[in-house]
Formats: C-alpha cells, structure tokens, sequence
C-alpha cells in the first residue's frame, strides 16, 4: 500500500526547512467549537465531517496562518464502526475518511497558492498527516488514559479493528499517518504489524500518552513499548501527545535514551481530562513558547499542541522556533 506515492516532502524535510525543528498544528475541536460547531457526540470533532465540513477546512487554515508546518486531519474519531453505529453504510463511512484528508490538503493547496503572490514570506508548505486514534478513542469511555482494553483484547483484535480504517486514509493520499493517544504496548504492536503486513509506504509517528510522566497510562514503560517501534522503517518518529506541558521534558529526555527516531511533542494545555465525566478540570495555564524552547534544546524534532490548545498556541511556538 502507498507504493504509488511519490513522497516528495518526508518529515525528515520538513524539520529540515523549518530549521531542525518543525511545527504541528493545535487542539481541532477546541477551535471547532470556538466556529460555532457542536461537538457534544461520540464522534467528538469527527462530526463535524458529516454535518459542517467547512469548518474543519476554516480551522485547517487557522493553523496554517499561525505557523504550523503539519496539519493532523479531523479523523482522530472518525472510525468504520463509529459511523456504522450512525446508521451510515460502510461505503459512507468510508467516503467520510477521505473526506478528512481531502479537506486538510485542499486547506494547505489553497494557502501555499495564495502564498504566490508574496514570495517573502516565511511559511513552509505544511504536509497533511492522517490521524488515527487509538482503539480507546473509539470505546469513549476513557480508556485512551488508562490502557485498560480488558482481556478479550489482543494484537489481532486490534488490527482488524484499525485495518481497514488505515487502508482508506492511505488511499485518501496523506503525506503522513499520525497514530495518537496509544495507551499501551500492545496497541502500538498492532500498529508497527498492520504497516509491515500492509506493506504501507507513507511515513509514519506513533505518539503515546502519558499520566505519570514515566510510564504508558497502561503502567507499561516506554522501554517496553519502544521495542518494536524502534526497529521497524514504518515509523519516521515517536512521542507522546495530550499529556500535561510539565511531564514532557523529562518523557523527551526518556525517549532520546530508548530511540534513535525523530521525537515529537505535542502536549494538550495543561488541563485534565475526565474520560468518564466528559469534561475540563484544572486550567494549568502553562507558557508554550517557553516550553517550546526547552522542548526543542531537549531533543524534539517536531512540536505541537493537543486538546485545548488554540491558534494562538501554536502561532507562539512557530514564533519562538523560527524566530
């Protein structure tokens, strides 16, 4: 899979020209909401790819304004059974994983031609990643943060469930594929397998979360689930995502120990998040472009931000790392 595309802009590029560090957009249904969508569905901002399109493409474009070198698309949430529980047909389902793609690369098509008429600015031409949320994400009931599948769940389970998932978004011709939120070991061996087994030949990053700052939310170690990831050529990078700005130090200087893989960061805005609840505790209004200096001193090669993160996160930490 993915033989056919011509990958003319890897990540390894991208971090290139933007100066050894590259810039990953921000938190997708915080600003969706702050367009006006409603987001309150099992789908989360996913919804969105059936009821208002034109929004996900209008946030796609407030991060390209603000600097960011990728764009993560709006299937984070957005899975063949999710949509089946819908009443929608697997060919609708389906049609709708494209759609995310193809909504992420006409935004970025549409600002680069824009950009022609001023030929000194600064902006990169962003790559589109294809995101894929983890097993959990799809349950919706907070087990993204805990790891916690139960034991009916194993390698096999989980790769039919992201196959056929995968399979579309690669023929939606991404540049990139952004597994996120992993909870566990096990989750990212199914993954790092269905690459190999698919044969897919788009770069790609697994990013995992983390409560502890030490440990996978599955209480597994790094060192543990790093084994499989840092041997295979499907995986271009690794880290970790919506996890608190003050762990992440210290999770970047783990990793640089445990992986010669490109190391990317993007952290949500220092709130928690009740999976069970559904909802915000503890504003913690940490300073990114700060953090985004040490962050980058400290090994990442790539930068972002996760939930509750805006534009204005994002434009901050373009600013700082490009100067």
């Amino acid at each position: 899979m993915g033989l056919k595309k011509a990958i003319t802009s890897s990540l390894e590029d991208v971090i290139e020209k933007a100066g050894g560090c590259a810039v990953v957009d921000g938190g997708f249904a915080t600003q969706l909401e702050r367009h006006g969508a409603a987001i309150n569905d099992p789908l989360w901002s996913a919804v969105c790819l059936i009821k208002q399109p034109d929004l996900i493409k209008r946030v796609h474009l407030d991060y390209l304004e603000a600097g960011a070198d990728i764009l993560i698309t709006s299937s984070y949430q957005a899975t063949i059974p999710g949509f089946l529980s819908r009443g929608l047909s697997i060919e609708q389902g389906e049609l709708l994983l494209k759609k995310s793609v193809k909504l992420a690369v006409e935004a970025r098509n549409s600002f680069w031609d824009a950009l022609k008429v001023t030929p000194d600015h600064r902006y990169n031409r962003a790559l589109v990643a294809a995101s894929i949320g983890s097993y959990g994400a799809y349950l919706a009931d907070g087990s993204e943060y805990s790891g916690c599948y139960g034991p009916r769940v194993d390698v096999d389970k989980l790769k039919d469930f992201h196959r056929r998932r995968l399979q579309v978004l690669v023929e939606a011709g991404p540049d990139l594929l952004a597994f996120e939120t992993i909870p566990n070991k096990l989750e990212a061996q199914a993954c790092v397998e269905l690459l190999e087994e698919q044969n897919v030949q788009i770069p790609s990053w697994i990013c995992f979360s983390s409560v502890d700052g030490e440990n996978a939310p599955s209480g597994e170690s790094f060192k543990e689930c790093l084994e499989g990831i840092s041997k295979s050529n499907k995986i271009h990078a690794v880290g970790i995502n919506c996890t608190p700005p003050h762990l992440i130090q210290s999770l970047i200087c783990k990793f640089k120990e445990l992986t010669s893989k490109a190391i990317i960061v993007y952290p949500n805005s220092g709130e928690i998040w009740d999976g069970k609840a559904k909802r915000w505790l503890c504003f913690d209004d940490e300073n990114f472009e700060c953090f985004a200096t040490i962050w980058r001193d400290s090994g990442a090669k790539l930068i972002g931000g996760c939930c509750r993160t805006t534009p204005s996160t994002v434009q901050a930490i373009s600013k700082v790392l490009k100067g």
